[in-house]
């Protein structure tokens, strides 16, 4: 008997891709025996476009990098600067650092849980979580006049001091009941397991060997958060989530265990800042900013893993290089393994719960 095989693109219309990812599938009736990732459909040279522009012009750009966590990547590209300058940060601005960063944190963890639950075929879920992430945007906006594009830090600081400490308390008060809400829905669901438990296996061994890093490798049992070793987190008590059966299951539950993590530091940063006055920072002139010659690095524990960005400078006011390193890149590639063997059903399944999003893919 002559087995046939047949190839079948997956995206890059498709809704559950979220974006514009092509999976090119060969498959055996439903079985996948390849994947083979196509992307470059967005192809926006946020790379290249950096040699061409100032360092205080590229700094709105760098919140697009990951539309969903644009606080990361405007932080990230902020420490080289200050890195490079060596300017030091006040306490109260840190800390007003790491409560933008982990807000943002439990946003985009929040749209990945309502979206993955849809791609499952669960509307409510969907509704539930946005409407949780929604007072989140609304304070954003209220800080810093935009919902999802902030510009909110700059070389040196802020570009205000942190207000509405209300509204945050207000969030923090309401989150943990709902996050019970989901679970009670979702975690223990029977339809819900057997689509996740068992599936895409993420060993340890093969988490190493593609570079993955963030939520996807603590849910496969090596704990391993940049935030233990970040200068913003100093003097706050932070708990790594390590989960260990490896599977679309456990990177779920991960992620719900780091946004009631995030709303323990929140929580810690509330109380010093309650405690201690405003700060003056120290003003940076953004005209004729230069770097040093010289190649700077940095890295941050961003929703999707860790990013970091390299920097190197020629002493001129723009980057002569400027590389970004990016979780979702490293994830596309990983389909080509965890897709094998699996059956068309379960594509999506194991594709969603790897929280790709594809503009940090095409960078």
């Amino acid at each position: 008997m002559t087995i046939t095989t047949f190839k079948l693109n997956l995206g890059p219309q498709h809704p559950s891709t979220h974006g514009v990812l092509r999976l090119i599938l060969e498959l055996e009736g439903e079985k996948i025996l390849s994947c083979e990732p196509d992307v470059g459909y967005l192809h926006r040279g946020m790379e290249k476009m950096a040699e061409r522009m100032s360092y205080i012009q590229y700094l709105p750009l760098v919140d697009r990098i990951d539309y969903l966590a644009g606080f990361f990547y405007s932080e990230l590209y902020c420490r080289i600067v200050e890195k490079a300058l060596n300017i030091e940060l006040s306490q109260r601005v840190k800390f007003i650092r790491v409560i933008m960063l982990e807000l943002n944190r439990i946003a985009s963890h929040l749209l990945w849980i309502g979206a993955f639950l849809m791609d499952l075929g669960a509307i409510s879920p969907y509704f539930y979580a946005f409407r949780e992430r929604e007072m989140i945007l609304r304070y954003f906006e209220k800080l810093t006049g935009q919902r999802m594009m902030y510009n909110y830090f700059v070389f040196g600081g802020i570009r205000r001091d942190i207000g509405y400490i209300e509204d945050i308390e207000e969030i923090l008060k309401i989150l943990p009941v709902k996050l019970n809400d989901y679970e009670r829905i979702i975690t223990e669901n029977p339809i819900f397991i057997s689509r996740t438990k068992g599936k895409g296996i993420l060993t340890k061994y093969t988490a190493l060997n593609y570079s993955i890093t963030g939520v996807n490798l603590r849910a496969s049992g090596i704990s391993y958060d940049v935030r233990n070793t970040d200068y913003l987190y100093e003097g706050l008590k932070y708990k790594p989530v390590v989960l260990y059966s490896c599977d679309a299951w456990a990177r779920y539950k991960a992620r719900i265990l780091e946004i009631r993590e995030s709303v323990t530091l929140i929580k810690q940063v509330i109380e010093y800042l309650k405690s201690c006055s405003p700060t003056e920072q120290k003003p940076i002139s953004p005209l004729n900013l230069k770097l040093p010659e010289g190649n700077y690095y940095g890295e941050i524990e961003a929703p999707r893993g860790m990013a970091s960005c390299y920097v190197e400078s020629v002493g001129e006011d723009r980057p002569y290089r400027l590389k970004w390193r990016t979780g979702s890149y490293y994830s596309v590639n990983l389909l080509r393994k965890l897709l094998v063997g699996n059956y068309l059903n379960d594509a999506i399944a194991i594709a969603g719960s790897l929280d790709i999003i594809l503009p940090e893919v095409d960078k």
